[in-house]
């Protein structure tokens, strides 16, 4: 059984830039921060030459980006009282000042790949039997930095698939501190290295309303009692509570902006090498109402934690860790309703197995085991999903990946009961996918990998980064995959 390939691609693309605050002291290559005399030299250009280089910085960063001048002049407000002394400075210092610690950024000038299928929320101008998809991506650029941005496509009525135009310039979204449940913060808190159990951490949360942000958690540590605050050990508790609310974040982008040029950088300092691999789900709760929700993997260059994108219509966006045993790996994919009364994921238990987990709130998460491991000679390194489960008659469909020799990535495919999800009714025992022939090529070698499919009209629909290079769609009838299923006994499924 072979996936059948559409002609339709989306390639990596250097053009896609945005605008990034940039401080040169911040370079691992330059010992001390240098901005004061950066600005202390701007400050001595003539006004002539101010002007030149104003307009000049205007007129280049114009042709990419869209409101120049007020990214620019934030830019400079950052900087400016740390060399530009006493008195205003002219629009065209601001302007030169700003240019000088703003950069450019190619989103995906090193990699594309990795995406993820749900139904767009704007289902208008469409044909009988069309489906217009919003397809999320992971943006590699410079340093190996991942974003997550956004295509849109359309499947029509005579089985074909079709990407819509990449829009520009690219757009970042206002970015507003998150709000927090005390009792999701004290699960947080209590993930933590040990900060849960300090006294510091009990009284600033007895101190905290049921929902809260930054500035009260802020006024709970300044209300600490002075014998308590002052101690040594108390700094590093009162360091990790600050940045632990700080994580949660909001993103907003205007309403008219088009979904393929919104972009999600990394916003906290857990994620700034990167967000990873967003595995986007349209989850129905127990009122019927529908969200979008995503799992991500953030990372700070030297670990990394699922965390949690929630959005009403993929405009705004709120951002949120995950705690408990089961929400300490990547890969985590969300089913897309309840099941049982409970939100459940899969998960990658030891890096190698996929597992599932459970949660009361879709917060905080409980490891209940392994469901399935490695066993196939495609997947003799590990075996993961692509993507959150796809309901279907026959059971929940699931796209996976399996790594064997020469780290080759494969796709395959399980299929969990409705009821029981940790039970394996069927397995594929040879790849639907493999990265041969050209495919095999790539800025990683050896790969073909989603992060979610879509179903529609009894077709299933998979999104596949090859390589890490490019986007490539292939579909299979659902019928079909589920008759080329090798059924799995009930006495082995757990842990087959």
């Amino acid at each position: 059984m072979r996936l059948t390939g559409h002609d339709a691609h989306l390639a990596h693309d250097p053009g896609r830039v945005v605008t990034r605050f940039f401080l040169p002291g911040e370079d691992p290559a330059s010992s001390e921060a240098r901005a004061e005399s950066i600005v202390a030299r701007v400050l001595t250009l003539s006004p002539d030459e101010l002007a030149a280089t104003a307009r000049q910085v205007v007129a280049e960063f114009a042709s990419q980006h869209g409101d120049v001048e007020a990214t620019l002049v934030a830019h400079a407000e950052a900087v400016v009282d740390r060399g530009a002394g006493e008195g205003s400075l002219t629009r065209d210092q601001e302007l030169v000042i700003g240019s000088v610690f703003t950069a450019d950024f190619a989103v995906e000038g090193a990699a594309l790949c990795n995406p993820s299928a749900v139904p767009h929320p704007a289902q208008d101008g469409l044909a009988a039997g069309e489906l217009r998809v919003a397809l999320s991506l992971r943006c590699i650029g410079e340093g190996h930095i991942s974003s997550i941005g956004f295509a849109e496509a359309v499947i029509g009525a005579d089985g074909s698939w079709t990407f819509g135009e990449r829009e520009r310039p690219l757009i970042r979204p206002r970015v507003a501190a998150g709000e927090w449940s005390r009792a999701h913060f004290a699960h947080v808190v209590a993930d933590g290295d040990g900060v849960g159990a300090s006294d510091i951490a009990h009284a600033v949360l007895a101190a905290l309303p049921e929902r809260f942000g930054h500035a009260d958690v802020e006024a709970a540590i300044e209300g600490l009692p002075y014998a308590l605050a002052v101690r040594p050990s108390s700094a590093g508790p009162m360091r990790r509570l600050r940045e632990a609310c700080l994580s949660a974040y909001a993103a907003a982008f205007p309403p008219e902006s088009p979904l393929s040029s919104r972009t999600l950088m990394p916003v906290r300092p857990e994620e700034d090498h990167g967000v990873e691999d967003a595995r986007f789900v349209r989850f129905i709760d127990g009122d019927g109402a529908p969200t979008y929700r995503a799992t991500y993997t953030a990372y700070d260059g030297k670990h990394i934690a699922p965390r949690l994108i929630t959005s009403p219509d993929l405009v705004e966006f709120s951002f949120h860790r995950l705690s408990g045993t089961g929400a300490h790996n990547k890969g985590m994919a969300l089913f897309p309703r309840l099941v049982g009364g409970r939100h459940l994921a899969l998960t990658r238990l030891g890096g190698e197995d996929i597992s599932l987990a459970a949660s009361e709130d879709g917060l905080v998460w409980d490891d209940l085991g392994r469901i399935c491991a490695p066993q196939e000679p495609w997947e003799l390194i590990q075996l993961g999903n692509c993507g959150s489960p796809i309901e279907t008659p026959e059971g929940w469909l699931v796209l996976t990946h399996g790594v064997g020799p020469l780290r080759t990535y494969s796709l395959g495919a399980l299929l969990l009961d409705l009821d029981d999800p940790s039970r394996i009714i069927g397995r594929t025992r040879t790849p639907l996918l493999r990265p041969e022939g050209e495919m095999a090529a790539g800025y990683v070698p050896r790969v073909v990998y989603s992060c979610g499919a879509i179903a529609h009209r009894d077709t299933l629909w998979i999104p596949i980064g090859v390589g890490d290079r490019r986007i490539e769609v292939y579909s299979i009838s659902l019928r079909d995959l589920a008759a080329a299923l090798d059924p799995v006994p009930v006495r082995a499924s757990r842990g087959a």
